[in-house]
């Protein structure tokens, strides 16, 4: 694609590489055919090859509508595009530095502007989050429907979390929304890991990502969650040997929603000199924790082979998350796990689609989400499954509102085939 960028970005760190990737799309078109809003719409524009026009438009110097920023809102950033692109165009990136263009550019009305703005001050905080799930949960009962189906009635307990004991140590991220919307997914894969000989830590002040904020073009600030995040595992990942603070071997994520962030550390805050080498060490130690588990089948399967499977669910349908399969480039690992353990894993139609959730997508377009979400679920049932997994907390509660099967991590579900239960 030829690209024609204007004054006041050719020049930019973010127009150099807004450029670069608008130049490997060829319109060949075979993005739409993945693309969850465009299957539903069937709008030109509310697909990644009109997104791509309408910000290489802006780019150039076009002038930048509600409309415009209306159909980047739209988009998912699911990043199945990416996965079918053949010219691998970074499109993620690219609607992130659009979207950004755009903000500045468009004013939101205001109840638009108070719904981000709780957003972005609410969820990256977890006290305050766990806070108001509380009262949300007292209240449950007279809330609107819609409201009650993004509040769970009860929390599972999260259980004995073991000692750190073992020289094989990796760190943990508590993430903002898991430890009071499901607390139990940590405290399971600690106990499993423990059983492979690995301590899991949870890292004290370490907070959110970053991904909420820079996703909702609170850019800088999603950048400073980053850093903080850098300085609170720096002391881990910096010591030399194994001992009360160190010796870390990896930074395991149980939420692909933050993997996936993550992973891009290194890429984020190249820019910056005080923290670009720290990213790029700290992205090249996370590992989903299905890479984390698949590379300790041969311990874990013994231990499976030991214990009876018990009363629980043997038939299983498996939602793979879009910072999954298509932000992570992984799949395959938590199937082949998952066999291991004895479940039977049912086929799931379009697998490549998103459900809906997307960070605060949900929040943010309830019709599209509501839409997105039926059909996963209609999906996800087909099989007769008796249980549902998925490996992203926001995956996990957006699919639990619309559905009476239950709905919970895999590192969950393999932690009760190990228990027996």
């Amino acid at each position: 694609m030829q690209t024609k960028l204007a004054d006041f970005i050719k020049d930019t760190r973010e127009g150099k590489e807004a450029d670069a990737i608008l130049r490997k799309c060829v319109h060949c078109g075979f993005c739409t055919a993945t693309c969850p809003t465009y299957q539903l719409l069937g709008d030109e524009l509310d697909g990644p090859r009109g997104r791509i026009y309408l910000i290489k438009g802006m780019l150039e110097g076009a002038v930048v509508t509600a409309r415009t920023q209306l159909h980047l809102d739209r988009c998912l950033t699911c990043r199945a595009c990416e996965t079918t692109c053949p010219s691998g165009v970074q499109y993620g990136r690219l609607v992130d530095i659009g979207r950004k263009l755009a903000e500045e550019r468009v004013p939101r009305p205001l109840l638009a502007r108070l719904l981000r703005l709780a957003l972005r001050v609410v969820l990256p905080r977890s006290w305050l989050f766990a806070s108001l799930l509380k009262l949300g949960q007292l209240t449950r009962p007279v809330l609107p429907f819609a409201l009650q189906g993004k509040i769970p009635a009860t929390v599972r307990d999260a259980g004995a979390w073991p000692a750190v004991r073992h020289a094989r140590r990796m760190l943990v991220l508590a993430g903002c929304v898991q430890p009071a919307l499901a607390p139990n997914v940590n405290a399971a894969a600690a106990r499993v890991l423990d059983k492979l000989g690995v301590s899991l830590i949870e890292a004290h002040g370490a907070g959110c990502c970053g991904a909420v904020r820079f996703h909702l073009n609170a850019q800088d600030d999603g950048l400073n969650d980053m850093r903080a995040l850098i300085d609170a595992w720096w002391p881990y990942v910096e010591a030399k040997e194994p001992g009360a603070v160190g010796g870390v071997e990896a930074i395991v994520m149980s939420a692909s929603g933050c993997g996936v962030t993550v992973k891009e550390y290194g890429h984020l805050l190249a820019h910056d000199p005080a923290y670009a080498a720290k990213a790029e060490k700290i992205s090249s130690l996370t590992k989903d924790l299905s890479e984390v588990i698949a590379a300790e089948l041969d311990r874990l399967k013994p231990l499976l082979a030991a214990t009876s499977p018990g009363a629980g669910a043997s038939k299983l349908a498996l939602q793979l998350p879009c910072t999954l399969q298509h932000g992570q480039k992984i799949t395959g690992l938590t199937e082949r796990i998952l066999i291991a353990a004895g479940f039977e894993l049912t086929p799931v139609a379009d697998s490549h689609l998103c459900c809906g959730s997307a960070g605060t997508y949900s929040i943010l377009q309830p019709a599209l989400s509501a839409r997105l979400r039926a059909n996963k679920l209609a999906a996800l049932h087909a099989g007769s499954p008796q249980a549902i997994v998925t490996a992203n907390i926001g995956c996990l509660s957006h699919l639990q509102g619309g559905t009476a099967l239950p709905v919970e991590h895999w590192i969950v579900t393999l932690e009760r085939r190990l228990a027996g239960i």
